[in-house]
This record gives C-alpha cells, structure tokens and sequence, in this order.
C-alpha cells in the first residue's frame, strides 16, 4: 500500500466510526417525493466535478487563501508585534522550535497537563481486565453471554468504586445517593407516565442544585459535625474530596446516562405491558410523525444467527428484565472509560455490546483510530505554539486587539473555533479509544472537521454526535420532532442544552441565537425546495452555496458568543471587522472565499454518496 493509499485509508470514515459505513445506518436509500422536498442539493449523486475547470479555479483560492490565513494570525503571534507584551503573561514555556505555548485555556490545560496520567490510568486499566478476566474463567471454558455480562460488570463496579473515590474522595457518598433515588424512581413507578416525569424533574432539578449549593458541601449539610470554624468531621470530609474535588461538573455528562436508563427501561416495561409506542429513531430525525409506526410488544429476537445486532436494534430492542439490575445499572453510570466526558452511549446499546462484543472493534481499526488521536493532538499543540488566539482573546480588554485588521480580527475568531473543535475532540477521542480498547463501541463524536460544515442542522448532527443523537432520542422525538411546532421544539431543545452545559446567561444566548439562526436554513428548503431545480442543477447548487455562506456566518457567531468572546466580544469583534470602507471590502471578499469552501464541500459530500454513503450533515 502506497503513501497516499494508506492516508486515505486512515482518513476514511471506516476509520473514524464503522457505524458511518454499516450497510444498516448511512447507506443512501431511493430518494423519496418527501425527501426531495426537503433536501438542500439534489438527491442523486452528481458527475465528479473535482477535475473541471470551474473546480481548478476554486483549488487556486485555496492555495492562495489559507496559506494567507495562517500567515496573518502567525503574525499577530509574533514576539515583533506591537500587542504581544499585553499578553505574554498567559504564554507558557513550550517545547516546539523554541516556541512558547498558549496553554491559558483553562479546559483544554487540564487535559494536556494529565496526559500522561490519563495514559496510565487506561495502561493500567487494561492489565488489570485482563488479570481479572484470566482468573474469573479457565481456560478450557466456553463462557456463555449471561457468564460473560457477569464477568464484566462485577470488574467495571470494582473499578469505577476505585476510580471514584480517586477522582472525588468522600463526595462519591453524594454521587451515590442520587443514583439510588433515581434507580428508586425507576423501578418504583417501571411503565408508569410518573416514571419519566419524575425522572426528568429530578434529573434537572439536581443540575440546577448542584450548580447551587456548588457540590454540596459536608460543612454545610453536616453542620453539628463542624464544632467551630474551619473544625470538625464536616470539615474533614469536604478536605478530602479526591483529585477533583468539584464532582458536580462531571454529572451532567452522569445525568444523561441515568435518564437513558430510566427511560430505556420505562419504554421496555411500556412494550411488555402491550400499551404502544412511537418508534424512537435517531438516524432518521426529521420524518413525520404519521409516518412512524406504531408497535405493539411482540417478543424479539435480540441477536442474528452470529449474535450480533445493528445498532438500530441494539437502542431500540429492550433488553431482558434481569439486564435492567442495580449491578448493571451501577456499570454504565460509572462505566469508567466514558465517565468524564463521554461520548454518550444508550443503556441499551452498552448491555448489547457487554453481553455481544462487536466484530467491528479490532486490532487494526484501534490503531488507525490511535494513530487519528495522535494526528490531532500534535496537531493542536502546533496551532498553540504558533497561534496565540486563545490568549489574544482573553486579553481584549487590556487592547490585545488595538490595531488589528478586519483580516486579522476574523481570524482571532476563525482560530478560536477551530481551537474549540481540537479542545473537544481530542479528549472525546481519547475516552472513545479507551473504551474501545476495553471492547465498548460508542458513537463518535465529531464526525465532520469544523470547518467542514455549511448547514446548521447538519452541523448538530456532526457535533457531539452521541449527544445529539441522545437528544433526539430522548427529547426531540417524545416532544414530536418535527410534526408538531418543531421551532418550539427545537428551542426546547437547545435551551436544555444550554443549561445542561452551564447555567448561565451567555449559554443561553447561545441556545437561542442557534434555534433563531436556524430558521433561515429552513425557510430556504420551504422556498427553493431541490425538485423545482431538476432542470437546473448547476443554479441551485449556487443558490445553496449563497446560502451556506450565510449560515456559515451565523454558526460562527453564535459559537464566538457560546464558547469563546461572549456576546459582547462578538459585537466588539463585529464592530472591528466590518469598520470603514476597508472593512466593507474585507467582508464582501470573505464571503466569496466562503462561498467557494462551500462548493468543496458540496463535492466532498457528493463524492461520498457516490460510495453510496449519506451521513446527513
């Protein structure tokens, strides 16, 4: 296998998630009357175009564009530059051709810091599963899938016990006295409409006190304990909260694993009562609800003849009564590779995997998915050693952006995404390359680049992809999804996922400009719906890229405001780029170079629904 054989095959999508490429997810199906309405670009897959001379045009842009990109914000990095001594202070020593480090990202920070721990961590993880394993079962035997789902959760409650009280100390009390009340919920109220109701006001509810009585603290609830200021077995217990003490941070990512038990079990029990039930499907989000069918429980196969299910049938199947036991449930909420930050799986799909490993997971697609991770952390750390945006943004009030150009200003913000992306992705990845070494396939998160994105709907689906996909689940779909108000529900939606990310007032300026920002990408498919355009294809394709270019401003915006400068740096950042004369040419320029990204895209897309792939963002 050649070089450029072997980089391609690093970069497909097999590489990234098999679920991409399974004949059963994102194959492409004959388009349908309702579908062509409803699609931006044209259903069947176009004549390449990447060697026309129109594209030989584009790829000129691009050679001269991006490399100009890179250059205008290494200058402003530079040690020459009349604002660097306004924010040296945040740079720290680096190790890449002399170069200091923009390590003043406070997320991102943590996880550098500990990479070497965390690689341990999973070393050490992995040995001791296998010792286990080796002394739980003999070598002559033939372990049977109940033998086997014993075997597994039995070491993954020992493990997570320990990692636990590593991680949060005596807060792990805390962490356990809410499961429990939830496990109660759950299996008190079993089929019942009070089960989700109740699941979902006190999973909320704690959010909101959590961020409240920040953690909780054993001073404040155990005051008779604390004999004096500062004294006291209240005391002593709050001094002990582990290696990250604020435990409260990682529950929201804890919180989504116990509403998908609670309500994978309630939607199991709902089915075994005979009552009916909306089908809940996350690969086909935006279909009518008349077009779902309704079920009745009838007994299940859960495996093929080899044992193996699509991931369609692993979330949606219920599982047998025993699987949804306190042990298990334990497993999954504290699943140690998945704990700190995901990616999400579904109870259901997480016992399927237990109990049936997939043949999906192997030697060489782990490597390929390693080897990825690796890429994109020295990847990062080139773009903080040379590109000191993240610092540069920080300190915009003490005039780190006096002086700039439109140009410059633009890309401050453009780097900072792509900072966010990186920042995400590499500890989404590393937990996903954990849990696959120990066998569990979750979704991945990230399945477009950042700056491969035109569409605000097919943006959310490639970003925290198990998330979204838990969303749909677990809220869009039960709320309607897109036949009753889907505006108001996709607000609903993106104001939980706000708070979910933090209680504050810019997040859910975030939450809001997204759903607000939507509304133009869907107004347009009403408009120029792609059947009107069948004569015309070549027209249509420049009336959706003059559309993404749009968007893409706009999704851009509201991450700036989300995730980065906040709503005021974003109006200050307006302000700069588009001041004067200068500033209006710079805009229009920008927007032609956006333009032409979005034909590439198109094509990329193109190209994969000519492998006969669809992935929908």
């Amino acid at each position: 296998m050649g070089f450029f054989s072997a980089l391609k095959d690093l970069y497909s999508l097999d590489a990234v998630d098999p679920r991409l490429t399974a004949p059963s997810g994102n194959k492409r199906k004959p388009p349908t009357a309702a579908t062509s309405a409803a699609s931006t670009e044209p259903q069947a897959p176009q004549p390449s175009r990447w060697k026309t001379p129109e594209f030989y045009g584009y790829y000129l842009v691009f050679a001269v564009v991006v490399p100009l990109m890179f250059k205008v914000t290494y200058e402003l990095s530079r040690e020459d530059h009349p604002n660097y001594h306004k924010y040296q202070h945040l740079l720290s020593p680096g190790w890449l051709f002399g170069r200091k480090v923009d390590n003043s990202d406070a997320q991102y920070s943590t996880i550098r810091n500990n990479l070497p721990i965390l690689a341990a961590v999973i070393v050490l993880h992995a040995v001791l599963r296998r010792a286990f394993d080796y002394l739980w079962i003999s070598n002559a035997q033939r372990e049977a899938p109940d033998q086997r789902v014993t075997r597994r959760v039995v070491f993954d409650a020992i493990f997570s016990l320990i990692f636990l009280a590593v991680l949060h100390g005596f807060s792990i009390i805390k962490m356990l006295v809410i499961i429990v009340i939830n496990y109660y919920i759950c299996k008190r109220f079993a089929g019942s409409m009070a089960n989700p109701i109740l699941t979902w006001t006190v999973n909320i509810g704690i959010l909101f006190l959590n961020e409240m009585y920040a953690g909780y603290k054993y001073g404040d609830i155990f005051p008779w304990f604390a004999a004096g200021e500062g004294h006291g077995w209240g005391h002593v217990l709050d001094l002990h909260g582990g290696l990250v003490p604020r435990w409260e941070i990682h529950f929201n990512i804890t919180m989504l694993r116990l509403v998908s038990y609670n309500m994978d079990y309630y939607w199991s029990q709902k089915q075994m009562d005979g009552g009916s039930m909306m089908e809940l499907s996350e690969w086909e989000e935006f279909r009518r609800e008349d077009e779902l069918p309704e079920l009745t429980y009838t007994p299940k196969k859960r495996e093929d003849d080899n044992g193996i299910l699509s991931e369609r049938d692993r979330i949606e199947t219920p599982l047998k009564s025993k699987d949804y036991s306190f042990l298990n449930y334990f497993a999954y909420i504290f699943y140690s590779p998945l704990y700190l930050a995901g990616p999400i799986i579904t109870f259901n799909d997480f016992m399927s995997q237990i109990r049936n490993p997939l043949p999906t997971i192997n030697y060489s697609r782990t490597f390929k998915y390693a080897l990825r991770l690796i890429v994109s952390i020295l990847c990062m750390e080139f773009v903080l050693h040379f590109l000191y945006v993240v610092a540069i943004s920080k300190t915009k009030d003490n005039g780190s952006w006096e002086g700039d150009s439109s140009f410059q200003l633009s890309m401050i913000g453009y780097f900072n995404l792509h900072i966010i992306w990186l920042k995400l992705l590499i500890p989404w990845r590393l937990f996903r390359l954990w849990s696959l070494l120990d066998s569990i396939d979750p979704p991945e998160n990230m399945v477009r680049c950042m700056s491969n994105n035109y569409s605000a709907s097919g943006f959310w689906r490639s970003w925290h992809r198990s998330f979204n996909r838990w969303i749909i689940r677990y809220i869009y779909i039960p709320l309607g999804g897109n036949s009753k108000i889907p505006i108001l529900n996709m607000l609903a939606v993106f104001t939980f996922v706000a708070l979910w990310h933090d209680i504050s007032l810019r997040l859910l300026a975030w939450g809001w400009l997204v759903t607000l920002f939507v509304l133009p990408e869907v107004l347009a498919k009403m408009i120029f719906p792609a059947r009107k355009f069948q004569e015309n294809q070549t027209l249509y394709r420049h009336l959706c890229a003059a559309g993404a270019v749009g968007n893409i401003l706009m999704m851009m915006a509201a991450n700036l405001v989300g995730f980065a400068i906040g709503l005021d740096g974003l109006k200050e950042l307006i302000k700069g780029i588009l001041g004067g004369y200068a500033g209006g040419f710079f805009f229009v320029t920008c927007c032609m170079g956006l333009f032409v990204g979005a034909q590439i895209m198109f094509e990329h897309r193109e190209e994969e629904k000519r492998m006969g792939f669809d992935l929908k963002c």
